[in-house]
């Protein structure tokens, strides 16, 4: 904001110019922080207050008489309120917001001398040393007892710490001197809510159990080091880059997943709510929901993207809806994943099924496919798309096993799986094998529909679907792609086991290990491949 030569900027009008610089700064820091000199606690308006109390504000007010300058306001502010966050292994009784608001001198300096409570005050002296004013701690810098303030907390925590000036990490368990592979194995790396403490700041230092840095690493940015990073790449299998420049989008839903697995939270709400920044989830934090709450982020999950990623696993199946997972270790497992049709592969089996499938068939089963509706959850009922197998025949093959069963598929053939379920052998038809994996089976010319909306084909298997528009894709003909398409369909699947209901909902079996269904090869007919859209409890 510039005047003409020779008009005067008053100090109001500076002061004007500044105050919205700082509301837009702290909208995005936390909500309470500790002033490291005084040691007290202070919420948005005693910061702002310290601000123009200090000589910085004046002078920055003084400074300017004949214009404004926007980016000196800038550049002052966010070195002023520039805060350092904390990140630990809680290790019992940590000071809370309550115990230094009933510290005479409501200072955590007038804490009284116990080892976490010295943690907290080591945190604050190097926050110091840094040379930043404001210290954040997740033990007392939320009111806890405020249930409006633990919930913005909880999901803002990714955002504040993205945007602080550096997150310190203590590592209480690394002595010292540290040496490699000691931040690999501390605990430090198996708490859930650390995981974001790693990938959302820009700059970070790790400390060993004497606040000595990490390897004695005095660089200005251990996220700059090859040598932690490429500890750390190691350690969590995702590629060091990705670590010091971390965003939400650059993992996909199953990778996050599997980062997570690898975590303990000592809260069962928490394994869900340490992961909302990661996946920029709505999430809404109820203490009290217990296992639930993972149920509601995997549901999130689905119901955002249509990623039905989250439903290959195997184990133990949530109370919140059958094809969830009680718990996020399963996703530690690799799912089954059929190798890349392409080529000279790809070119085999579109000649075979080019030989044995009339066009007007294959449209009827591509368009069938392609008009299936995403998934979707309502009410906890998971809506799920998928290609159907029924069950004819189910056995105990072995009597020393009594988990392992035996079932003859329609199309795929015979099937083997453990499940500690007790299965209905005299009802086997109420049992049936699901290929969910939609997305793969379309491939590139996903939503693609063949010719006219108003396709013949009326199979009963099909009304549960939404018809898409067609989208043209050039160069390579309906047919061809259709046949793509069916090559894709015949692969080995990893497949979901379900069981009809008394009201022709599903619930899926939980198996003890994956179950893979050999696929349709290129045995492709309109009568064995059912598309529809399951509604499972």
């Amino acid at each position: 904001m510039t005047l003409q030569s020779g008009n005067y900027v008053s100090p109001s009008e500076t002061v004007a110019a500044i105050d919205p610089v700082i509301r837009e700064t702290l909208k995005n820091s936390p909500l309470a922080i500790i002033d490291v000199n005084s040691g007290c606690l202070c919420d948005n308006p005693e910061k702002i207050r310290i601000f123009k109390a200090d000589p910085s504000f004046k002078e920055l007010v003084s400074s300017m008489t004949t214009e404004v300058d926007e980016e000196r306001i800038q550049r002052v502010i966010a070195g002023f309120f520039g805060y350092v966050m904390f990140s630990h292994a809680w290790q019992g009784s940590e000071p809370t917001f309550q115990d230094v608001k009933q510290v005479e001198s409501k200072s955590v300096w007038g804490l009284p001398d116990t080892l976490l409570n010295k943690k907290l005050h080591d945190f604050c002296k190097a926050t110091r040393k840094l040379g930043y004013n404001w210290a954040w701690s997740d033990t007392c810098c939320i009111d806890k007892s405020t249930s409006s303030i633990l919930n913005q907390s909880l999901t803002s925590m990714y955002k504040w710490y993205a945007n602080s000036a550096a997150t310190l990490v203590f590592l209480a368990g690394v002595a010292h001197p540290s040496k490699p592979g000691d931040l690999s194995h501390s605990l430090w790396m198996t708490r859930a809510w650390t995981l974001q403490e790693l990938l959302s700041p820009t700059v970070i230092f790790f400390y060993d159990a004497e606040w000595k840095l990490y390897l004695g690493d005095t660089s200005a940015n251990h996220k700059q080091s090859p040598e932690i990073m490429q500890e750390l790449a190691d350690t969590i299998n995702i590629p060091s880059g990705t670590i010091a420049a971390f965003s939400p989008d650059d993992l996909g839903v199953r990778e996050k997943l599997r980062l997570a697995s690898t975590r303990n939270a000592t809260i069962d709400e928490d394994a869900a709510y340490s992961l909302i920044g990661i996946f920029k989830s709505d999430l809404r934090p109820h203490y009290g929901e217990g296992p639930d709450a993972l149920g509601h982020l995997l549901e999130e999950i689905v119901a955002r993207s249509g990623e039905v990623s989250v439903l290959a696993w195997s184990g133990k199946s949530s109370t919140y809806n059958s094809c969830l997972p009680a718990s996020l270790s399963v996703y530690s497992q690799t799912p089954y994943s059929p190798p890349s049709l392409e080529g000279d592969e790809m070119e085999r089996c579109i000649k075979e099924l080019r030989d044995k499938l009339p066009r007007y068939e294959a449209r009827i089963i591509y368009n069938k496919i392609n008009r299936l509706s995403p998934a979707r959850f309502a009410t906890r009922r998971l809506h799920l798309p998928c290609i159907v197998f029924s069950v004819r025949s189910l056995e105990n093959p072995r009597s020393d096993n009594m988990k392992l069963y035996r079932a003859r598929v329609s199309g795929p053939g015979n099937v083997e799986f453990m499940t500690a379920d007790d299965l209905p052998l005299h009802e086997p038809k109420k049992l049936i094998f699901a290929n969910p994996w939609i997305n793969h089976i379309r491939g590139p010319s996903s939503g693609v529909t063949w010719g006219d909306d108003s396709d013949p084909d009326t199979d009963s298997d099909s009304d549960e679907v939404v018809l898409i528009p067609t989208i043209p894709v050039l160069q390579v003909d309906n047919y061809t792609r259709a046949l793509e398409m069916f090559a894709r369909l015949g692969q080995p699947f990893n497949a979901l086991l379900l069981v009809q209901q008394s009201n022709g909902t599903y619930k899926r079996i939980a198996a003890e290990n994956e179950i893979v269904v050999s696929g349709l090869g290129t045995n492709i007919a309109s009568k064995n491949v059912r598309a529809r859209v399951l509604e499972i409890l």
